[in-house]
């Protein structure tokens, strides 16, 4: 069954509004994708322009250009850091976490026909041996509409914690 803004190959038609519907489908499976470790399939829902923002825990609505950020990754970079999460080089992630995403309250901000910016709630839990961590915030995404469907442009988590505790470790990709 497909909505009114998807075509029998999910990609998005052209003139119709980026819907919250949409959205919510499309975050849901990136949440898939990066759960299930499927990294270089979730670089493809990136544009060639894209940034991955998650800004420091004392400053979280500061400029990623002119503010120190846990991660600011361009398309190099984040392509990098895949390969580095697939390989064996990331030592925090070996053996890898086991991860499970819950994605909530989606909001479209902003709808600009080609672009949108939308804002969602989430939870990502982290397990790794003996630990477990829980990273909750807000995600704040510049999404487009491309041939292939949408992708991000900008790809931001803003965290809610006062402190990345117990562990103080942000290895794994919100």
């Amino acid at each position: 069954m497909t909505s009114a803004v998807e075509n029998t190959s999910g990609k998005a038609v052209r003139n119709t509004p980026i819907t919250v519907y949409t959205v919510e489908r499309f975050l849901v499976e990136e949440a898939a994708m990066l759960d299930e470790w499927r990294l270089q399939e979730w670089l493809n829902l990136m544009t060639e322009d894209v940034r991955y923002l998650v800004p420091s825990l004392d400053s979280p609505d500061s400029d990623h250009r002119t503010a120190l950020f846990l991660i600011s990754d361009n398309a190099a970079s984040l392509r990098s850091r895949v390969g580095q999460l697939l390989g064996r080089t990331a030592w925090a992630e070996s053996p890898r976490s086991r991860t499970r995403r819950l994605v909530s309250n989606v909001r479209i901000l902003e709808d600009r026909g080609d672009s949108a910016t939308i804002t969602a709630n989430f939870i990502v839990w982290r397990f790794q041996g003996e630990n477990s961590d829980a990273y909750v915030g807000r995600y704040i995404h510049e999404l487009v509409r491309t041939p292939d469907g949408l992708k991000f442009r900008e790809r931001k988590a803003v965290l809610d914690m006062e402190a990345l505790r117990p562990h103080g470790k942000l290895s794994i990709i919100l």
